[in-house]
């Protein structure tokens, strides 16, 4: 089709290795759309006549219906024109292709790809988010033990850690809700890399596609990929999020811990032994995370030694970007089914938190608050700590005798201090949490009111963007309709 100054066609090694044909199956529909679009543009400004672009029309629609597979095309905008060509004949199948590039058009179908990837995405994260909230509602009473370094630091509860990743998932939303808007505008029209002396009105292939406005620069349209590799930069850091959840359950669902336990629908067995509980889908997750960050490698890579204009290494972003999306899509679906059938072991958790030295900053707290300044404070409890420890007793264990031996100077009376010491378990541990943000037990559920809120806001928004992509390409197949019949 494009081999216009050569006199020899590409062997067949050659063109396997030119050809984005096998990858550019996730982009086919777009690219049909767009090219109809063009085509009713190129109609309404008077550059095709009437009978030309009915032609056009229905040998496209006729094209969506077909297996476009083909050995003999570079990609797809080749194998969709060829088609309309031996349909219609050169002379008007031709015409197709006035006033455009393969360079803008793959720039177009691109994002509208990734336009709707990122609105899919969206969805799954706040059906995510509306899940963890569901489950942090049923566990805001419910105690475990918090860690820094992987070591016991606070009481906390179970809402708590939830929360903390509908509050990671939320940033991963707002980076793509954000990027949407920069993604959502339209390069066709732009040409090979200077634009077109036709009349055409790129504005008007904008709004037929959903797009809000255009990548005004021809240059900028066909060469810039940045949107593009910050949708890949996004989904790493979301799957980097889902990763580290991953961990977690990992962890928890050891024998060791034992705080929850997988669905059986989300573990494998072992081949051998055959008491095994594998969290096989949640090592996964963390494996996948590594592959889209690779992917967002391969983008940048490929991006950062080109010169401005077109290059064919363009070419090799596509399957980058549609692993990513394949891969962060399936990772949400898997974790909400795999959050919504989780069974937490609150009784472990319960135990596991009121045992040890989980309360130690809760008594520092609390002599702080009777006037002791606090790095005082932190000494007295770690010198009770230090011998509760060699006594194998918890803090709640120590009697007096051994309260007033860890003491090394008068800072508080001893009895004083075992007072403190027994006014002090879980519950009022997590009463007594006030700051904005805590594992206090009412922040608890000011917390899981404030994010389902914050969700719906964000699901409005975003089915509002989904509707407007919808009612943009229903009128456009409304006005291919009404020149074809």
């Amino acid at each position: 089709m494009y081999r216009s100054r050569f006199d020899q066609s590409l062997d067949k090694l050659t063109l396997d290795y030119v050809s984005s044909i096998s990858d550019d199956s996730e982009i086919a529909m777009y690219d049909i759309i767009g090219s109809q679009a063009h085509v009713i543009m190129l109609y309404e400004n008077k550059i095709l006549s009437k009978a030309e672009t009915k032609k056009i029309l229905a040998a496209l629609e006729k094209i969506k219906k077909e297996n476009l597979s083909s050995s003999d095309a570079e990609d797809i905008h080749e194998l969709i024109e060829s088609r309309v060509v031996n349909k219609i004949g050169l002379k008007i199948g031709g015409k197709m292709h006035t006033a455009r590039s393969r360079n803008d058009q793959v720039a177009l179908d691109l994002r509208m790809k990734v336009r709707d990837d990122t609105n899919t995405l969206c969805k799954c994260i706040l059906d995510l988010i509306d899940t963890l909230v569901s489950v942090a509602e049923k566990h805001t009473d419910t105690p475990m033990p918090l860690y820094t370094h992987l070591q016991q630091a606070q009481i906390g509860t179970f809402s708590h850690f939830v929360l903390s990743y509908a509050d990671s998932l939320f940033r991963d939303l707002d980076r793509l809700y954000v990027t949407y808007g920069r993604i959502n505008e339209s390069p066709l029209g732009a040409g090979p890399v200077g634009g077109t002396s036709i009349p055409i009105d790129r504005n008007s292939t904008a709004r037929m596609l959903g797009f809000k406005g255009l990548v005004e620069n021809s240059i900028d349209a066909t060469s810039g990929r940045d949107v593009i590799a910050e949708y890949a930069s996004n989904v790493a850091i979301l799957m980097t999020g889902l990763s580290r959840m991953a961990e977690d359950l990992i962890i928890w669902s050891t024998s060791e811990f034992a705080f929850v336990e997988l669905s059986d629908k989300f573990s494998s067995p072992s081949s051998v032994m055959p008491q095994k509980k594998n969290p096989d889908i949640l090592e996964l997750t963390r494996g996948k995370a590594a592959r889209v960050i690779g992917n967002l490698v391969a983008v940048l890579t490929t991006l950062k030694g080109l010169a401005s204009g077109y290059g064919r290494d363009l070419q090799e972003i596509k399957p980058s970007v549609f692993s990513t999306s394949k891969i962060a899509v399936s990772a949400l679906v898997v974790l909400n089914s795999m959050f919504a059938t989780l069974h937490v072991n609150k009784q472990k958790m319960r135990r596991v938190a009121g045992s040890g030295y989980l309360a130690a900053l809760d008594v520092a707290e609390a002599l702080v608050n009777q006037g002791i300044s606090f790095r005082i404070a932190h000494k007295i409890v770690g010198q009770l700590v230090h011998t509760a420890h060699r006594s194998n007793k918890s803090l709640s264990e120590l009697s007096l005798a051994e309260i007033k031996k860890s003491l090394t100077e008068k800072q508080i009376e001893p009895k004083k201090l075992l007072k403190v010491i027994s006014s002090i378990d879980i519950n009022t541990s997590l009463e007594g949490r006030v700051s904005r943000g805590s594992s206090g037990f009412a922040e608890q559920k000011r917390m899981v009111a404030d994010r389902r809120a914050k969700a719906q806001a964000y699901r409005s928004g975003t089915t509002k963007r989904a509707a407007d992509v919808d009612g943009a390409l229903k009128g456009l197949s409304v006005k291919i309709h009404s020149i074809i019949k």
